[in-house]
C-alpha cells in the first residue's frame, strides 16, 4: 500500500496584541521563505491600519502579507469567512513554494479554520434584532433559563457572547454548545502545524500596549476613527466600530471627553484584551503547543527554528 505524501508544514505564531508576532513571522518568512497570513480580527480592515497595529507598507513590502486590510468597513466579517480565505492563502503560498505562516491573536479565527465550524443555521432576523437590543443583564437572565451551562460559562458583561449564544437557542431550539459538538471541515489533519504561542511578561506586555497607544494617536489614529465617523453607510453597529480604540476617540472627537481621557481609555480597554487573550492562549491551545515568555525576535526566530527545521 502506498505511504500518503507527508502533511505539509504550515507555522503558527500567536499571542496578545502587541507581544512582537508581526515582527517575528517578518523575521521568519525573511529566513524560510514564507508568506505571513493574517489572523487577527481587527487587521482584516482596509480602514484600520493604525488603530489594528497592521504592518507597515514597508513591512508587507519585506515578503508576501494576505489576509491584512482587504475587508471594506461596511462588511460583515466572520471566523467562517476568514477560515475559507485563510486555507485558499495556505494553499497559494505552498503552490508558489513558500511556507505558510499564520500570525495573530484572534483565537476564534484560530480555532474555526484548525477544528471547523459549528454547523449553526442563519438566526431569524427578527429573533436577532430583539435579542441585540436587550440589555446585556437581560439577555444574561434570560440565558440563565434556556442554556445554564453557557450562563454559568459567560461573564454577565460579556455582550457579544452572551448575546449569540441567547440568539442560538432561540433560533434554533438547541444551545450553542450542541451545535459546537458537530464541527465539520477544519484543516488541522491535514496539514504539519508548527504552533508558538508568545506570552510575555505581563507587567512588559501592559506597558508596551500603553505606548503603543500613545503611538497609535500620533499616527493618524483619529484620523482613522473621524473618516468612519463622516460615512453615512457604517451604521454604529457595524462590527468595525467596535474595534478598541473606535469608541473612545469618537468620544474625544464629539467633545465627550478630551484627547488625554481618550487615551486613557483606550489603553485600559486594549490592556483589557490583552489579558483575556494572554489567559485564552495560556490555557485554551493544546498542552504541547510551545508557550514561550521570550520576546526577543532573534532569539525567537532561533528556537522556532531550532523546533522546526525545514
Amino acid at each position: 500500500m502506498a505511504k500518503s505524501p507527508p502533511a505539509s508544514p504550515v507555522a503558527l505564531i500567536a499571542g496578545p496584541t502587541a507581544s512582537g508576532k508581526s515582527t517575528l513571522a517578518i523575521a521568519l518568512a525573511e529566513a524560510i521563505g514564507g508568506t505571513v497570513i493574517n489572523a487577527d480580527s481587527a487587521q482584516v480592515y482596509a480602514d484600520l491600519r493604525v488603530l489594528s497595529a497592521r504592518p507597515s507598507p514597508t513591512d508587507e513590502a519585506l515578503v508576501p502579507h494576505r489576509l491584512f486590510g482587504h475587508v471594506g468597513a461596511t462588511e460583515i466579517y466572520s471566523a467562517a469567512r476568514w477560515a475559507i480565505e485563510a486555507s485558499a492563502s495556505i494553499a497559494e503560498a505552498q503552490a508558489a513554494g513558500r511556507r505558510p505562516i499564520l500570525v495573530g491573536g484572534t483565537g476564534l479565527y484560530l480555532r474555526t479554520l484548525l477544528e471547523g465550524i459549528a454547523p449553526v443555521p442563519d438566526i431569524d432576523p427578527a429573533i436577532r434584532a430583539q435579542v441585540r437590543a436587550l440589555p446585556v443583564a437581560d439577555s444574561h437572565r434570560l440565558l440563565q433559563a434556556a442554556d445554564p451551562a453557557a450562563a454559568a460559562r459567560l461573564s454577565p458583561a460579556d455582550t457579544t457572547r452572551v448575546a449569540r449564544a441567547l440568539e442560538v437557542v432561540q433560533s434554533t431550539g438547541r444551545t450553542l454548545a450542541s451545535w459546537q459538538a458537530e464541527r465539520h471541515g477544519g484543516i488541522a489533519p491535514m496539514i504539519q502545524l508548527q504552533p508558538l504561542i508568545i506570552l510575555p511578561d505581563r507587567d512588559w506586555l501592559f506597558a508596551r500596549c500603553d505606548a503603543r497607544l500613545a503611538a497609535m494617536l500620533d499616527q493618524g489614529a483619529a484620523t482613522e476613527v473621524s473618516a468612519l465617523l463622516a460615512r453615512s453607510d457604517i451604521p454604529e453597529t457595524a462590527p468595525i466600530m467596535r474595534a478598541i480604540g473606535v469608541r473612545e476617540i469618537t468620544g474625544w472627537l464629539h467633545g465627550h471627553t478630551d484627547r488625554e481621557t481618550a487615551l486613557a481609555e483606550a489603553q485600559a480597554a486594549t490592556r483589557r484584551y490583552a489579558k483575556r487573550q494572554y489567559t485564552w492562549f495560556r490555557n485554551q491551545p493544546p498542552p504541547d503547543w510551545p508557550r514561550l515568555a521570550e520576546c526577543d525576535p532573534g532569539k525567537l526566530l532561533a528556537i522556532f527554528r531550532l523546533r522546526y527545521p525545514d
